[in-house]
């Protein structure tokens, strides 16, 4: 047998040895060992032997720690070369200096843990870098995403929060959570995030709330409306002023699991238990379904409407050759569900493609505020890219974004750098009904006061909160 150590290793090694059979109290195998190497108590004695005690067990376990490493090394090589091999020569040259065009990678920036049972919800704050999170534990904790730090813990539901999101009226934002206690609670942000108000209504646990923006073009502020989803197969708008539920929307046939508004404030997207999809128009005083979507063949779990970004390349899956104007809302919209499939869908009900790749329940899905991606997390524990300029291509998977089930998603909303430009444009868009090229123009110039953040944050039944940041 070829010699694999030096002589000096070997010679060190026999020590070693010889120490972990002596601290072992095994002195019969220490002395064979001895006599078998010719290494007597004259050259080494037991004041020598104690400096070699705990030397072998310290090298078994760095080989330990040294293989994890190259394992994690060899995964997030095999996860680049992925990523390198499914992307386009203009997106690997802009990759580093365009948000359009940034994706998430692994190892998440910070890693925030405090809460004690399943992360079931995240709202990132519209200006400041504050993240909320909701758990099974009943608390909100409220983190410092860019420094990874725990700020505060707000108590106050009595069963799971199932729901966050910030909000509220020009210059007075609020942050908003739901529970399976039957109640919505409104925090001000402001004020130490005092309890302002609670909402009751709701029959049954509820699933998920979001403010209504309030119209204004590019990236509008919310305004006073909140719109909820419930278990009692209702969806409710609410005045966040005054706390008084002003509509009640009755047509899903069992439990509403998610909810998602348009820019505009004018249409609500909502999905549940009963597998479909409905786009409700809440501007008219008794308001219905406009369209409803059927196809999967279980469970929604997820819904979101897209942004005017990505219309361009979803009107090239659904076989338009000129897209929706970037003025008009609702044009399309994606469901997640328990089939496992993500499903795209354009206004008038059909289904343009169908995102086939996860392998347990869609929990949550965002559009990437660039327009070229859709963003998802499963139950398989991973979180999934989809180009749609590649038609829907699954391009990049972080197969270790979590070590349970990964149950929330959410994009920081962009930052707008001209409130005032954004509301002229606003006004511009609104001075000529029928002028589309005007209204084109505003929608460009609004759009080129916002500024995205290429930040993510994912919540899981690990009880982490994971923020993936350029």
């Amino acid at each position: 047998m070829s010699q694999i150590l030096t002589n000096r290793q070997a010679e060190e090694l026999h020590k070693a040895i010889i120490a972990y059979l002596a601290s072992h109290n095994l002195n019969n195998a220490a002395a064979a060992l001895r006599s078998d190497i010719g290494l007597g108590e004259d050259v080494f004695d037991a004041n020598t032997a104690k400096k070699y005690e705990g030397l072998l067990e310290k090298k078994w376990t760095s080989v330990v720690r040294l293989q994890k490493k190259i394992m994690d090394l060899e995964s997030r090589n095999a996860s680049l070369q992925s990523e390198l091999d499914n992307a386009t020569p203009t997106s690997l040259s802009r990759r580093n200096q365009d948000p359009t065009s940034w994706l998430p990678r692994s190892p998440a920036r910070h890693v925030l843990e405090s809460h004690r049972d399943a992360v079931t919800c995240l709202a990132f704050h519209p200006v400041f870098s504050s993240l909320a999170s909701g758990s099974e534990d009943y608390t909100i904790k409220i983190w410092d995403w860019e420094l990874g730090e725990l700020e505060r813990t707000i108590k106050g539901h009595t069963k799971t929060v199932t729901d966050l999101d910030f909000g509220g009226p020009r210059g007075g934002t609020l942050l908003a959570s739901c529970s399976s206690d039957l109640t919505i609670k409104l925090w001000d942000p402001a004020d130490q995030y005092q309890n302002i108000r609670t909402l009751p209504g709701h029959d049954h646990s509820i699933s998920s709330i979001r403010f209504i923006p309030s119209g204004a073009a590019g990236a509008p502020s919310s305004g006073n409306l909140l719109v909820s989803a419930s278990r009692d197969k209702t969806l409710r708008i609410w005045d966040v002023t005054t706390g008084y539920c002003l509509k009640t929307l009755r047509g899903h046939a069992d439990w509403v699991r998610c909810v998602s508004p348009s820019r505009d404030g004018r249409f609500v997207f909502s999905a549940g238990d009963d597998n479909m999809a409905r786009l409700w128009d809440i501007s008219i005083s008794n308001p219905e379904t406009r369209v409803t979507f059927v196809g999967h063949e279980h469970h929604i779990q997820c819904c979101a409407i897209a942004p005017p970004a990505a219309y361009p390349h979803l009107a090239s899956l659904a076989g338009l050759k000129k897209p929706p104007p970037a003025s008009s809302t609702a044009e399309y919209m994606a469901t997640g569900g328990r089939d496992k499939l993500i499903k795209l869908w354009d206004s008038r009900g059909t289904c343009i493609k169908t995102l086939a790749g996860h392998d347990n329940w869609v929990r949550a899905i965002v559009f990437h505020p660039g327009g070229k991606y859709i963003l998802s997390v499963a139950d398989d524990k991973t979180l999934r890219c989809w180009d749609l300029t590649q038609e829907g291509k699954m391009v990049k998977c972080l197969s270790d974004a979590h070590g349970h089930f990964i149950s929330c998603l959410r994009w920081a909303p962009s930052i707008v750098k001209n409130t005032a430009a954004l509301e002229g444009a606003a006004a511009e868009g609104k001075s000529e009904t029928n002028g589309t090229p005007r209204k084109e123009a505003a929608a460009a110039a609004a759009a080129n006061d916002v500024q995205i953040r290429c930040v993510i944050a994912t919540g899981s039944v690990d009880t982490a909160v994971r923020i993936f940041a350029n």
